[in-house]
Parts: C-alpha cells; sequence; structure tokens
C-alpha cells in the first residue's frame, strides 16, 4: 500500500493527498511532523535526511520533494492528461510547477510566515511588506497566463501544474494581506473548487 508520510496541515503533504484523491489511489496517510511523531526522530531521518515532509513510500520505494511525488504518482498510474509524454506539453506542465517552487515560494515565505504563522523571526514590517508586494506581483503572472489560458495554468485541460499552483492560490487568499483584484485568478480558483478532491485537500485544509 501507498504511505504518505506528514502532517495534514502541511501545503506540499495537501499536494500529494490532493493527488492521490484525484487518482483514487488508497493510501495509509501517517501525520508525520505534529509532537509525538517528530521529523528529527531517527526514524523519520532514515526516510528523508532533510527532516521535512511529505515522504512517500511505495514499496521498497522511498521519495521525498512534494513535486517529484506528484510527477511519480501520476506517471505510475499513467495518467498522461496531468503529466503529458510528449516533451512539448509536459515541458509546459512542469514549467509552471518549476515556478511554483522556485519563485512563487520564494516570495510568500516571509508574509506567511509572518502574518499567518506568527513567527518569532519574521516581525520585520519592511520584509513583510516587500514579501507581500512579490507575493501580489507573482500572482498577477499567474493572472496574466490564466487570462491567456482561459482556464487552467498550462492550458486548456487540469494538470499537475493546477495541484501545486491551487494550493498556492488557497493560500493567497487565506492570508491576512491587501491583495490586488486578480479577476482571472479568482475564476481559477472557483474552477478549482468545482473539484472534490481541492475542497477535501486544498480549499477546506488549514493554511
Amino acid at each position: 500500500m501507498l504511505q504518505v508520510l506528514g502532517r495534514p496541515n502541511s501545503i506540499n503533504v495537501r499536494k500529494v493527498l490532493w493527488l492521490c484523491a484525484e487518482l483514487e489511489l488508497t493510501v495509509q496517510h501517517e501525520p508525520w511532523g505534529v509532537p509525538e511523531m517528530p521529523l528529527r526522530s531517527p526514524e523519520f531521518l532514515a526516510l528523508n535526511p532533510n527532516a521535512l515532509v511529505p515522504v512517500l513510500r511505495d514499496g521498497g520505494l522511498v521519495l521525498w520533494e512534494s513535486n517529484t511525488i506528484c510527477r511519480y504518482l501520476a506517471s505510475r498510474q499513467g495518467r498522461t492528461d496531468l503529466l503529458p509524454t510528449e516533451p512539448a506539453p509536459r515541458a509546459q506542465v512542469e514549467k509552471w510547477m518549476d515556478w511554483q517552487l522556485a519563485e512563487l515560494n520564494t516570495a510568500w515565505r516571509y508574509a506567511f510566515m509572518a502574518l499567518v504563522r506568527k513567527g518569532a523571526g519574521y516581525t520585520d514590517a519592511n520584509a513583510i511588506e516587500a514579501s507581500v508586494a512579490s507575493w501580489n506581483r507573482h500572482m498577477g503572472l499567474l493572472d496574466q497566463q490564466l487570462q491567456r489560458t482561459g482556464a487552467f495554468a498550462a492550458g486548456r485541460a487540469f494538470t499537475l501544474a493546477d495541484i501545486v499552483l491551487g494550493l498556492a492560490t488557497h493560500r493567497w487568499f487565506m492570508t491576512p494581506m491587501q491583495r490586488p483584484a486578480l479577476p482571472a485568478v479568482e475564476s481559477y480558483y472557483e474552477r478549482l473548487t468545482e473539484r472534490p478532491a481541492f475542497r477535501q485537500h486544498g480549499r477546506n485544509g488549514v493554511p
């Protein structure tokens, strides 16, 4: 049986759980990262020396990095609608997945840690303002892309890119800060909400 390890309020764990629901996979979910299941325990570090979630176990295979796990599961199930095999359309999907990790996550991290998590090390007002501005600018780039496609991140069809960006979009809407009006992003969020798996693991999850 597939095992997904990671606390259920982690945005990256929720990516994997959402995808598993889309794929109709039965998984055993273990909430590593809660106080009674610490990530620094030898048992968990043997699976992921980074002490981060999620981790996927599929028989003898152990994977970490949420976007890699999503790629693996889509390929494992032969879901070429979610992750195409042809080089050009696949690259479009992976481009937005990589952008989410490298650019969008970097933009929101300080603001989220300050405004939602109330982290002790995230109290610099100028840094919060800069992070909010960068986050909003990046969401504006997503809005422009959604205006071009008229539907989803990589085109007219739902793909893995929308799982990773859908959760990031939910976080943007839920964080208490000033946001510009981005009509294409708002329509995108509504479109994703039509999917039961997103309602379960995205919109109704803990930010």
